[in-house]
This record gives structure tokens, sequence and C-alpha cells, in this order.
């Protein structure tokens, strides 16, 4: 490979990160440091008891202080918020009750607003597999690239909840853009938020927010929502930059730059449907990288690494026959596929119209399929954008929109247009 793609690849990554440091000189007047916290994969907290014990999907199984931080340098607390880190009972797609970890955040400032203060469950971008990944950790360490947005959140006096979803944190593999998992931890998330005492957001009022594998997490929650969590006071679904349909995701990242999130999405099928088998489709270099793979995050030198080592390959570089070619893999992949159910709430969808990750075919299947359903639907493309900047682009929208809805402005959104 030229210096001249690695140069570009590694200025993707970088840019990512830069989000993240922008955060930081954008934060309040510094607290006293935090007390070093270890990694989840070092911290006995993210282990979970063995048997879970009894209870309910969204149980809080333990929790403790946490300090919530965008400065990564000196990890000075942000001013203004308490949070926690909770280790909660959730569930597989086979609804198996599984440990999910994650962080909750509420200003400190008494909510003036109508009604109770506000939640966000707030899901994230891709990370990577890595137990280091767990926004629950980067978000007290000041190393996450998302950081800004749920401070945005934070300062219009909104609680955030940000789960790490399955295998992120906590034991075993992370189910990668596995839906139906990562929509039962968003939901979960709000559960346990709402259990936790000393949170006080009891009735909160919620609301959701993801971009990319985000946008994965909250398009499902809101699909499941009524039937999952009807208890829910849902207000409204901010989902951007949505991977709605991997076979297609998969097709469009085939020999592309970003092929890595493909391989990672077929580590995370594996640990959430153990009869793929993905292991007997690999040659030796596909052993090598899912050696490599199952522990790296990205926005780190390994994952880096990993990013630029697969660029432009092809599935036929990693395997002896395609799993995507058999009926086992593509039942899975159909039956995490977006659009089966209408969302009850209002939602905002958004794409990057020449988004070179997500294409826009997808999402725009995915909006028309919920229409036809009769739901809410707000649909904004963003022509001058790719996947990143989509992000960024969709940011102020996002939180328009959510504003409007725990307002309680009415919404009529466009699927008529």
């Amino acid at each position: 490979m030229s210096i001249k793609v690695r140069h570009v690849l590694r200025t993707v990554l970088v840019s990512c990160i830069g989000v993240a440091l922008t955060a930081t000189a954008l934060q309040g007047p510094a607290a006293a440091a935090p007390q070093e916290s270890k990694p989840p994969a070092e911290d006995p907290f993210y282990r979970p008891p063995s048997p879970l014990p009894e209870g309910r999907p969204g149980d809080v199984i333990r929790s403790r202080p946490a300090v919530f931080t965008v400065d990564p340098f000196g990890k000075a607390p942000y001013e203004g918020v308490k949070s926690w880190q909770v280790l909660y009972r959730s569930e597989t797609v086979h609804g198996t009750p599984t440990a999910v970890s994650g962080i909750v955040l509420v200003p400190t400032k008494a909510w003036t607003g109508e009604g109770e203060r506000p939640l966000v469950s707030y899901a994230v971008g891709t990370r990577g597999l890595g137990d280091s990944c767990a926004p629950s950790y980067t978000l007290t360490q000041g190393l996450d690239y998302e950081a800004i947005m749920i401070t945005d959140a934070l300062s219009r006096g909104w609680a955030v909840a940000v789960t790490d979803m399955e295998g992120l944190g906590t034991p075993g593999q992370h189910t990668y853009e596995v839906g139906r998992s990562q929509g039962k931890a968003v939901l979960n998330m709000v559960r346990a938020a709402q259990r936790l005492p000393e949170a006080g957001l009891g009735g909160a009022p919620v609301g959701f927010w993801g971009y990319s594998q985000g946008g994965t997490s909250a398009a499902w929650a809101a699909q499941l929502a009524q039937s999952y969590a009807p208890e829910l006071d849902l207000k409204g679904v901010f989902a951007g930059g949505v991977p709605s349909d991997l076979r297609a995701v998969a097709a469009n990242l085939d020999g592309s730059m970003f092929v890595a999130l493909m391989f990672m999405s077929a580590v995370g099928y594996d640990a959430a449907y153990p009869g793929l088998d993905l292991g007997k489709y690999l040659n030796d270099k596909g052993r090598e990288l899912l050696r490599k793979a199952q522990d790296i995050c990205l926005a780190s030198v390994d994952g880096a690494s990993t990013l630029i080592d697969t660029a432009f390959k092809k599935i036929s570089d990693y395997t002896t026959s395609d799993p995507l070619a058999t009926p086992q893999w593509r039942e899975a992949l159909d039956a995490n596929k977006l659009g089966g159910t209408a969302p009850g709430v209002p939602v905002l969808q958004t794409q990057a119209v020449y988004d070179q990750i997500i294409p826009f075919e997808q999402a725009d299947t995915l909006h028309k399929a919920w229409c036809a359903k009769g739901a809410n639907v707000t649909w904004k493309t963003y022509t001058l954008a790719e996947h990143a900047t989509g992000m960024i682009w969709s940011w102020p929208d996002a939180m328009a929109f959510l504003t409007d809805r725990f307002a309680g402005e009415p919404t009529e959104g466009n699927c008529a247009a």
C-alpha cells in the first residue's frame, strides 16, 4: 500500500479522535482529579456474578460512583455532572439473561423545564471489539469521540445513559451490529438508569440517540419499545447513518477501505449465533485476523493498524468459502434487518448522500418501509457529506428534534413528501 493511501487512512481515523479532543476545549472549570480506574478487563466491577441474581431486564446488579471527563490529559472531572457506572440485566437475541455495563450521567443543576428531567439513552457508534473500548470506561478517561455530543445533551439539563452493549466491557465477545441485542441493551439501559435510586430519574421522559452502529441500536430500540418496554415514556428517536440491512452493507464494504468493519460484524454475529461457526470458513490469514481483531479498539494504534492492513481486501482473502453465501448466515443477518415494525413515536432518520460505509439506498429503503407502515418519520439527507461528516451535520438537527419532542411540540414528519 502506498504512503499516500496510508496517510489518508490515518487522517480518517484521527479525525474521529479529534471530535473528543475538541470537547476538551469546551469543558467547564475543572474540579479535583478523579481516582485512577482500571480497564474493564482488569476491573472486577465488570465481571458479573455467576449465576446472575434473579430479576427483570433492566435491574441494576451493581453500581458505583464514577467520574465523567472530556479531558484526556489530566482527566479532570467535567463540572456539574454526577455519574455512576452500572452493571445491569439485559437479554441476548435468544432471550437469555445477560449482564451489560454502562454509565449514567445526571446534571447536578436542578431541572427547571416542565415535567421531569428528560433522559436520553445514547447509543454510541463503532468502538471496536475490545473491552477497553467500552464507553462506560472511555467516558471516564476523556477518550470518547462522542463526548462532545453527550456534553451538549447534558448542557440542556438532560440526563444521559450510555450502554456498553453486550460483551463490550463485560466478559464474552461483543455482539457487534447484532441489532436485536443492541436494541435491548439501549432499552434496558433506560430501565437501569430509572431504577438507580441516586439518579432520581424514576419517571423521566425518554429519547433515543444513535449514529452509525448507534443508529442500528437506536432504530432497533425504537422498533422493540412498544412490545419489549411499553412502560417507558418514549418521546422521540434520532437514528442516523443507520446500517439497516447488513447484507447490503457487507456488499458495499467488501474490497473497500473499511472492510474491517465487515469482519468485525462477522465476529459479532458469530458470538450471538454460535451455530454460525465462523472459524470453519477461515483460512490461515482469516484465523490470524480473528485472533487480532477480538481485542482491538479502532481508536488505538492496533486498531488503526488493523484498519490499514485490511483496507481494500476482500472476503475471499481470508476465507476458504464465503459464509455470507450460506442460508445460516443470511438468516441471521435478515433476522436483524430493520423495517419490519413501525416505531410508535416520531423518528428523525438522517443519511449522508455520499456515505462511503453505509449505503444510501438501504437507508432510504428503511425510511420508506417505516413510512409504509404508518410511522412518523422525518427523513433528512446531507448532500455534501460522507459518513463521519454526516454525524457532525446530524448533530444540531438531532438536538433540535429531541428538544421539540421533550417540549411536547407536534411533528408530522415528511413521509407524504
